[in-house]
């Protein structure tokens, strides 16, 4: 059974991914931030780590492109799960004997639509499975959580309420993470394989610059599905830029990255993998 290392608790949302993209399960080693997680596969204590990157609603996770680029790690896979929320609660309990519901700040706000139709307290958490967890430890008859179908088994809850999230349309990217000594990451090594790539650029500083690096690319069988901009912490206001690129042919990327480069363009690979399709619950 694989160990990895993920942000959160067991039944977390980054617990199923690690689940579906292993294709069966995994020993969790919990993390309580993402650079734990880094942290744990950098010192090869894991044999890959799950970190979620962006979301289909809240946009892209900022902070994690840092630990991207300062970690030796890198990507080797990525998975889209769709996020389903659901309202769980002890044996027995009774929808009408609630009177709070805890659960992480986002996954209230997922279902703040149907919440809202009640008069509950309504409490934060540090994470969605954490609250499903503590709920089974308290034995509370009063108090719901909101959380994963994972979360509701390993805790023994009842889903009193199943798929109480407003949008159904809403997933998230994780990335799977794994050691990688980045001097060693570069675009002609003959082992590269893959149809998508991350990495991230940083221009010179002047006019027409971002213009001119993606000027480089173009005419290329490439499919550019991501542009961030992301703070250099020691520069301020000035800016780097991560791409995600589709590709049906490692070489095309490393005519991009020379291309690139010839433009006096500083690139650094973040990985190369295989696109994932996304998991509906």
């Amino acid at each position: 059974m694989k160990k990895v290392a993920v942000q959160g608790y067991a039944g977390s949302f980054h617990h199923i991914a690690a689940r579906q993209y292993e294709g069966g399960d995994v020993e969790i080693v919990p993390c309580d931030t993402f650079r734990a997680v880094a942290r744990a596969v950098e010192r090869r204590e894991v044999d890959y780590g799950v970190m979620a990157i962006e979301n289909s609603i809240a946009g892209s996770i900022l902070p994690n492109y840092n630990i991207l680029q300062k970690c030796n790690i890198h990507i080797s896979g990525e998975i889209c799960l769709q996020i389903c929320q659901n309202l769980m609660v002890n044996r027995g309990v009774r929808l009408e004997d609630i009177t709070e519901v805890e659960s992480h700040q986002m996954a209230l706000l997922q279902c703040a639509e149907w919440l809202d139709k009640h008069n509950w307290r309504l409490v934060e958490s540090a994470d969605t499975a954490l609250s499903a967890a503590q709920l089974q430890q308290c034995g509370s008859r009063t108090t719901a959580a909101v959380a994963s179908q994972l979360a509701a088994e390993l805790f023994d809850l009842d889903i009193i309420a199943p798929n109480i999230h407003t949008n159904r349309n809403n997933y998230t990217r994780f990335l799977i993470l794994e050691y990688c000594d980045r001097d060693c990451f570069e675009p002609e090594a003959e082992w590269l394989e893959g149809n998508k790539a991350s990495l991230f650029f940083k221009i010179p500083d002047t006019s027409g610059s971002l213009y001119d690096t993606l000027g480089a690319i173009s005419g290329l069988d490439i499919n550019m599905t991501k542009l961030q901009s992301y703070p250099i912490p020691d520069e301020p206001f000035h800016y780097m830029f991560h791409v995600d690129m589709e590709f049906n042919d490692v070489e095309i990327l490393r005519l991009a990255v020379r291309r690139m480069r010839d433009r006096g363009v500083e690139v650094h690979i973040y990985g190369v993998y295989n696109k994932n399709v996304s998991i509906e619950l």
